[in-house]
């Protein structure tokens, strides 16, 4: 298992690299000027030309790109333009606030994916099936933008219960783990967790019903196996598919949730995308993008890893 993991790990490294290109480059061939926004109206050309020399952008792509890698290796994602701050900084508070939300989203969207997928896989055809099927198919189809929307309209602004944005009172961007700070997690934990809630309930609804539908299955019921014991059987042979599943939607959440975190103002990678991309802030934007990259890229590897400790099949293969 050890070598199996190491032999992932050296495929992951020319992946990452590629990751790197592709994000610095998509970044320079987007139009407009990066320095427009903090160079004065009436600068010099002198003046223009020394702040691009100051960030780097009088030099060739190339040249820029193998610079930035160079720092990127050495854990230096370089300054905000907008800001002055390390993107480093900037980057590591977005990120722990996006891991919270998206894990309480996790929670949330893989349990009840999960019940309700097994509940529709095991009941084929009959009432309860056809509502798990309905939820799941809501929960994809919903767009969660206007869901959040709705949901801030509904327990924020006519009920009052739960608050609208932030992470905490007084517009606080650190999220402790306290009541007063849970009441501004609910309504966008709740709103995230509607697609992959019904992106895991059909897919664990087609895998139980497909391994219900097995010969082996029908064996082990006919040696008298209980029930309880077959469906032990039966989450045995679903886990790795469905941990494959819940892995990549975990690495959805956390970088395609750029419109629920702006939506409720919540201090995230995707709010912090949000605004390098309105703000032209190259280093910030290059930063996060980079970051968000390589954490799917590693959470494919941890995924890939435990689906080969579930089904050792996978490794044989």
């Amino acid at each position: 298992m050890l070598l199996y993991a190491l032999k992932r790990l050296v495929y992951v490294l020319p992946v990452a690299f590629g990751v790197s290109i592709v994000c610095f480059m998509l970044v320079h061939l987007a139009p407009g000027d990066p320095l427009t926004a903090i160079m004065p109206i009436d600068a010099t050309a002198a003046q223009q030309a020394e702040m691009r020399a100051a960030y780097g952008f009088d030099k060739p792509l190339p040249v820029q790109y193998a610079l930035w890698l160079w720092k990127v290796l050495h854990g230096d994602l370089g300054a905000s333009i907008a800001s002055g701050r390390p993107v480093v900084s900037e980057v590591g508070r977005a990120v722990g606030n996006s891991l919270i939300l998206a894990s309480l989203a996790t929670l949330i969207g893989f349990g009840f994916g999960t019940f309700f997928g097994f509940v529709a896989g095991y009941f084929r055809g009959s009432v309860l099936d056809r509502l798990a099927s309905l939820v799941s198919i809501l929960g994809v189809s919903v767009p969660h933008y206007w869901l959040g929307m709705v949901m801030v309209i509904v327990f924020s602004a006519i009920l009052g219960w739960l608050p609208s944005t932030g992470a905490g009172p007084g517009g606080s961007t650190a999220w402790t783990f306290d009541w007063e700070h849970l009441r501004y997690i609910i309504l966008p934990a709740i709103t995230m967790s509607a697609i992959p809630m019904g992106i895991i309930a059909r897919t664990v609804r087609a895998l139980v019903a497909d391994i219900l539908s097995q010969d082996f299955v029908q064996a082990l019921r006919a040696k008298g196996m209980g029930e309880w014991d077959v469906f032990k059987h039966v989450v045995r042979n679903a886990a790795p598919t469905a941990l494959a599943v819940m892995g990549l939607q975990l690495g959805y959440l956390l970088g395609g949730s750029i419109l629920i975190e702006t939506v409720f103002a919540w201090p995230g990678t995707g709010f912090l995308l949000n605004t390098a991309i309105f703000q032209r802030d190259l280093p910030l934007l290059q930063g996060t993008i980079l970051v968000l990259a390589l954490f799917f890229v590693g959470l494919n590897l941890i995924v890939d890893v435990l689906q080969t400790t579930l089904d050792p099949r996978i490794q044989r293969g």
